[in-house]
Order: C-alpha cells, then sequence, then structure tokens
C-alpha cells in the first residue's frame, strides 16, 4: 500500500500528459489560438500605444507578423489581459504560448492542490479530476486565460474557509480577467454576507477600471464597448442554456433573471458552507451568460471539485464521479462523450440539486455562529 501511496503522484502525472496528448490530437483548432490573440494585444500596446489594442486592423497585422499561420482573432478581452501576456513579448512566439500553457494549467492545479481540505491520496484523486476535463485541457491548448480564473476561484474557497474575506476578495479579482464566466459569484458571497469579500474585490476592480480608462483613453475605452456589445461571435451561444433549450427573447430574458434571484436566495440560505456559495454562484454564471466557450467550463470543474469535497454523500460524488469520466479526451477520442452543447442541462439539474440543498438548511443559525466575518 506504501509503495501504491508514492507511486500515485506519477501515476495522476503520467495520467494527466497522456491526456493532454490526446487532447492535442483529438481537437481541430490550432493550438494557441487564443494566446495569438492575447499576444497580439500586447504587442500592440507596447509597440504603438495601449490605447490602440482595440485597433482590430493593428491586432490582426500583429497576429499575421507573430505567426502568419494561425486565425486572426479580434481582440475582446480586458485590458488586463494583454499586461499580463506583456512579459512574454520578449520571447518568440511559439515558446511564449507554451510557457504560458503550461504556468496556467500549473496555476489551475496547483490551486486545486492547495485548496482542497482531502489530504494523500484523496488529494489527488481531486486533482486529477479537477484537470482530467478535455475542456480544461483545451483552455490550455488554446492558450485561455480562463484557467486562472478557475485558480481564483479555487484559491478564495479555501480562503473563505479560513474566513480570510479579504484575502479571498483580492484573489477573486482574477476573474476580472474573463468576468462572463462568474459574474453571479460576487453578488452570491455578497448575499452570504460575506461583505469583506466583496469589498475588496470591487475595490480592485474600481481601481482597474480607473487604470484602464486612463490607459487605453476615451477612444479605446468606446471601441472596447462597442465591440464587446455587437453582435456575438459565431458560435459563441452554442454553450448556453438558450441553446440547450431551444427558444430565446422575453420569455428566456425572465428564464435567466429568475435563476441568478434564486442563485442569490440560494446562497443566502447557504452562507454557512462558502463553497457551495461559490459552486451557485459559478453555475448561476454558467446558466445565465449569454456568451461563452468550451474552455470557459473550466470554472464547472472547480464547481465538481468543492461539491464533491463539502457534500461527501452518493448523491452528489456519483453525478460528480461520472462527469469527470464523459468529460474524459480518452472517450471524446472515440465519440462516445455526451455533446458539449447539453451540459447547461446538466448544470441545471446541479443548480436545481443546489437549491433544495439550500431550501432545507435550517434557517436559525447556532447561537456562536458568526455569519458575516467582517
Amino acid at each position: 500500500m506504501s509503495r501504491v501511496r508514492r507511486l500515485l503522484p506519477l501515476l495522476v502525472l503520467a495520467g494527466v500528459v497522456i491526456a493532454i496528448v490526446l487532447n492535442f490530437l483529438a481537437r481541430n483548432e490550432p493550438p494557441g489560438i487564443d494566446f495569438h490573440t492575447y499576444k497580439a494585444a500586447a504587442v500592440v500596446g507596447l509597440e504603438q500605444g495601449w490605447s490602440n489594442i482595440y485597433n482590430q486592423a493593428l491586432v490582426a497585422f500583429a497576429q499575421i507578423k507573430l505567426d502568419p499561420r494561425q486565425v486572426a482573432q479580434p481582440f475582446l478581452s480586458p485590458p488586463t489581459v494583454a499586461w499580463l501576456v506583456a512579459p512574454l513579448a520578449l520571447l518568440p512566439y511559439w515558446p511564449s504560448y507554451y510557457v504560458w500553457a503550461a504556468l496556467t494549467l500549473a496555476a489551475f492545479a496547483g490551486a486545486i492542490m492547495w485548496a482542497v481540505p482531502s489530504r494523500g491520496i484523496d488529494r489527488w484523486i481531486l486533482v486529477a479530476g479537477a484537470v482530467a476535463p478535455w475542456w480544461v485541457l483545451e483552455a490550455a491548448r488554446v492558450g485561455q486565460v480562463v484557467p486562472l480564473v478557475a485558480a481564483g476561484m479555487a484559491v478564495s474557497w479555501r480562503l473563505l474557509r479560513e474566513d480570510r474575506n479579504v484575502a479571498a476578495g483580492l484573489v477573486l479579482s482574477l476573474l476580472l480577467l474573463k468576468p462572463n464566466t462568474a459574474f453571479v459569484v460576487p453578488f452570491a458571497l455578497l448575499a452570504a454576507g460575506r461583505v469583506r469579500t466583496f469589498a475588496a474585490l470591487s475595490t480592485v476592480g474600481a481601481i482597474l477600471a480607473v487604470v484602464a480608462l486612463l490607459t487605453v483613453g476615451g477612444d479605446g475605452a468606446f471601441a472596447y464597448w462597442s465591440q464587446l456589445t455587437g453582435s456575438l461571435p459565431t458560435g459563441a451561444d452554442a454553450l448556453t442554456l438558450e441553446r440547450a433549450l431551444g427558444f430565446k427573447g422575453p420569455v428566456f430574458t425572465a428564464l435567466r433573471i429568475v435563476i441568478v434571484v434564486a442563485v442569490l436566495v440560494a446562497a443566502y440560505r447557504l452562507r454557512r458552507s462558502p463553497g457551495l456559495v461559490l459552486v451557485a454562484g459559478i453555475l448561476g454564471s454558467l446558466i445565465a451568460v449569454p456568451y461563452l466557450h468550451a474552455s470557459d467550463l473550466c470554472l464547472l470543474a472547480v464547481a465538481a471539485v468543492i461539491a464533491w469535497e463539502e457534500r461527501p454523500v452518493l448523491a452528489w460524488r456519483v453525478p460528480v464521479a461520472a462527469g469527470w469520466l464523459l468529460t474524459s479526451p480518452y472517450l471524446i477520442m472515440l465519440r462516445l462523450g455526451p455533446p458539449l452543447e447539453r451540459w447547461p442541462l446538466a448544470e441545471l439539474a446541479f443548480l436545481a440539486g443546489l437549491l433544495v440543498i439550500a431550501w432545507r438548511v435550517d434557517r436559525s443559525p447556532p447561537p456562536d455562529t458568526v455569519v458575516d466575518a467582517q
């Protein structure tokens, strides 16, 4: 048994490496396609001024110079993403991509390892379960920034458990790199009484907004907003509940509002369990958002780990384990996994389960419990 314990980390690492290779082989999009855009914006900012990073003609030209074989995309991320990638502008394109992909995936895995309460073999299993879904590996493969958002969510989970509320808010500011993936989370934490966490996150957001406005200027900010609120890119709604249910319009807008309100009520009811509050916020964000890509489901991987730890019952662990199995690159290569467009229905089912738990929570907290650690 002791030999198994010593070998397990190596086996997990080998399994992850094999899964990464399989994911590279199974996907059609060129690797680094998103990082290519990030770096192009960073190059434009460094060479021609940060006010030009939303000049898509300049960004497209920079992408061609970096690697003409890559697909040129508009840069629609917050300026913080370009700032974050800027130090890698000194490296040639492909080495910089591999450094970025390795760092983001390592940050994600390391955050899970640090955050989970389990130790020993159980911790390694959870890390493997979090990294195993193909969309996590896809995020690293295309060079997405969202693994850093997911890493911040995992780290904040532990900090919230330890009532280090301000630190949790500072770490959660990583979601500002891609706000659409977790936009409900801050409000869920506020509803749960984590006022200091919300205030710390809001302060960082306000400071970054001022710095961004001063950096990109009024014209750059207007260009960003107009491009961001324009028509969605092709396929951007493929993973939304709207597409899964097959209808849209005012009725679905009302459904989005109902879902967000339900999440906030559940967050208040679940306030003694900050992990479940995060899970509710993550699920509410992924379900209600009108714009999503496969790599954004890294947040769902974090939610699965938190649910596994905080709901140690078969009714929750069996579906989570099944999800890890069904999203494995091994099944994807064999075309045995479920259609990605159906995952919003699974998210909705898990959210419904959380709402049931929240409804059953005793309304009166114990007298020695401090709900809002301020």
